[in-house]
């Protein structure tokens, strides 16, 4: 049997940081508010020129460097992204042309915070199918281009950056499992809609609109019941998991996940304190981060978990 198996990683963060004491200055809040309500301290947002596109750029080229391998190694592409520069191309395709990896194929993946988590799923069954070999998955969102700087309620939460991973076949686990879900009847609780022309509506703003309490009900009963679900099936335990590393929404819905797993936060990985909610970026900026750090080692078993606007949620367990 073939594995997907993850032989790179990376992350991108812009270069300016909002502190809880600028937003001050911006909108109606408090550092102590944001804080105890998300565990948020400070954020990333692009700025001169930066763009989705360039994170993504970014960030794929330290995850090939780090993979050891070459653009032209690629067989496959997939942005996982809902902040894409242009409608089309689309940015998997125009990262393509930068990278100088030609014919291959490469594609965008809307799936909001669970964006990332998607992509994977997907680069693995076309690797453990035998049509792709070497893959590069990146998650890159400017979240920054859809928030009402004017809302309180949704501006403190988002940051910016971007993550990515290479896989590669390989005869040794890999991605376990993966096991994704979806529920279009709770989409009103997260949305954005479209600024586009065509589609333009008057009473309909273009900026993120949450309801919170509701998310943070369905993330933390469903997200729970899934990594049970998900490590059933593979015939494994919560103690066999070595680090959980959840979407990076909100420290509160983070910590009631890890006491449904029963798991300790020294087992948890966590950087929304410093980056925010940078929806499909933030499990791969997390994973790069807990293995820059050495927190996470080689033949250990990871747990990742995230849910989105859809609602979209799913995990996946995979040994490093």
């Amino acid at each position: 049997m073939v594995f997907a198996k993850i032989i790179g990683t990376s992350g991108y963060l812009p270069q300016k940081v909002l502190t809880n004491k600028d937003l001050e200055s911006m909108v109606d809040t408090t550092h102590d508010w944001i804080v105890e309500r998300t565990g948020i301290y400070k954020r990333h947002i692009i700025t001169n020129g930066e763009s989705t596109y360039s994170m993504a750029l970014a960030a794929g080229k330290e995850a090939l460097k780090n993979a050891g391998l070459k653009a032209t190694d690629l067989d496959l592409i997939i942005v996982a992204t809902v902040t894409p520069d242009k409608i089309m191309p689309c940015a998997a395709c125009i990262l393509q042309e930068k990278l100088g990896a030609k014919h291959i194929m490469a594609f965008d993946l809307s799936a909001a915070c669970a964006g990332f988590v998607c992509a994977l799923a997907t680069a693995q069954q076309f690797i453990e199918s035998g049509n792709v070999v070497n893959a590069l998955v990146v998650g890159a969102e400017a979240m920054s281009t859809v928030l009402d700087w004017t809302d309180r309620n949704t501006c403190v939460l988002f940051g910016d950056g971007a993550g990515a991973v290479v896989l590669t076949a390989n005869p040794d686990p890999g991605i376990h499992i993966s096991k994704l879900q979806s529920d279009g009847n709770y989409g009103n609780i997260l949305q954005v809609n479209s600024n586009l022309p065509g589609y333009k509506n008057d009473n309909a703003s273009p900026y993120i609109q949450m309801a919170g309490r509701e998310v943070f009900k369905f993330a933390v009963n469903n997200l729970g019941d899934l990594a049970f679900k998900t490590l059933a099936t593979v015939n494994m335990k919560e103690s066999d998991i070595d680090w959980l590393i959840p979407h990076q929404a909100n420290i509160r819905i983070i910590q009631a996940i890890a006491k449904k797993l029963n798991y300790s936060m020294d087992k948890v990985i966590v950087t929304v304190d410093r980056h925010g909610n940078t929806s499909s970026a933030s499990i791969p900026l997390a994973l790069h981060e807990g293995i820059s750090s050495g927190k996470i080692k080689s033949g250990q078993k990871l747990l990742l978990e995230a849910f989105g606007g859809g609602i979209i949620w799913g995990s996946i367990i995979l040994t490093l």
